[in-house]
């Protein structure tokens, strides 16, 4: 079979597995006419070149890397800004992590960036559900959402930033949570449109990627570098994969074989070699680890982790 009839077939299949990646099949399309992802700008860049003034340990990262749409430096931001004090995740920062993980996902190439579609879908879902949420008086009264939004202005947020963001009920991942809970929008037995459902999908998704920067960082074994291909598979079969049909994880696999070889990623992160890849790299996997924790922490107490 010739290299276009692979690609072909790849891709083919590819779309196959697209259609059930998320477990149990994907949600409406229609939540897409959601709330825009906010720009959180020049604020979250100052939050991230004070942590490192402050001697906050990790590499410096390059704040623009010009011409591109992903930038490495404003993921970061965005990841720094959605813990708080409380161990909670402000959702704010949390989905335009994703909205920045989904550009990274789309220069990747049409194969991968097909999957961020439906990560967007997710994330459109949450951004629905917090308008919603706050326009009922009642979803007001979630736990800790006034310690919540304290600890958002002392980050130096801006109110005119604030007014398109999931406030609120929806303001963290504990406050979404409790009121989801209490008003009998989560079914432990059946799928539901929730935000918790909605969440824990993206909460999976965010340890493959996870992991995946986490090998791209590793050092040379026996002195080769092993291919993102290979790496992106191995991330894929230690997390996804538990999630999916064998069907399902032969496709998967399948279309990993298109991704970009290592010195693509070097520029798409502006660096210049795999020392200062690794570097930077090993950073932001260590904010989504903290970000992934916490989640993870939250869905556990509340016997979330096996939403169908």
């Amino acid at each position: 079979m010739g290299v276009k009839s692979k690609a072909a077939v790849a891709i083919l299949v590819l779309l196959l597995f697209l259609g059930s990646l998320w477990l149990q099949g994907s949600l409406d399309y229609h939540w897409d006419s959601c709330l825009k992802g906010y720009n959180q700008g020049n604020t979250l860049h100052q939050l991230y070149n004070s942590s490192v003034a402050d001697g906050a340990e990790g590499p410096q990262v390059r704040e623009g890397c010009p011409g591109q749409t992903f930038q490495v430096s404003l993921l970061l931001s965005h990841l720094l800004a959605a813990p708080t004090s409380t161990s909670d995740v402000l959702l704010q920062p949390y989905l335009s992590s994703w909205d920045e993980l989904v550009r990274f996902m789309e220069a990747l190439g049409p194969v991968v960036g097909i999957i961020s579609k439906e990560i967007k879908t997710k994330t459109s879902i949450i951004r629905q559900l917090a308008l919603l949420a706050d326009g009922n008086p009642e979803a007001e009264l979630g736990p800790d959402i006034h310690s919540v939004n304290s600890v958002s202005t002392e980050a130096g947020a801006k109110n005119n930033q604030e007014a398109s963001q999931p406030t609120g009920a929806y303001h963290s991942v504990r406050s979404m949570i409790w009121i989801e809970l209490n008003r009998g929008v989560v079914d432990f037995h059946h799928q539901t449109d929730s935000g918790c459902r909605t969440l824990l999908r993206l909460h999976r998704a965010l340890l493959w990627l996870k992991l995946f920067l986490e090998k791209l960082a590793e050092t040379p074994v026996a002195g080769r570098l092993r291919s993102p291909s290979e790496l992106c598979r191995e991330a894929y079969q230690s997390t996804l994969a538990h999630h999916h049909t064998w069907f399902v994880r032969t496709a998967a696999e399948l279309a990993f074989t298109a991704m970009p070889e290592r010195g693509f990623f070097f520029r798409l992160v502006c660096v210049q070699s795999q020392e200062e890849l690794s570097s930077t790299l090993t950073r932001v996997a260590q904010a989504i680890g903290e970000v992934y924790d916490r989640t993870q922490k939250a869905l556990e107490e509340n016997g979330m982790l096996n939403l169908p």
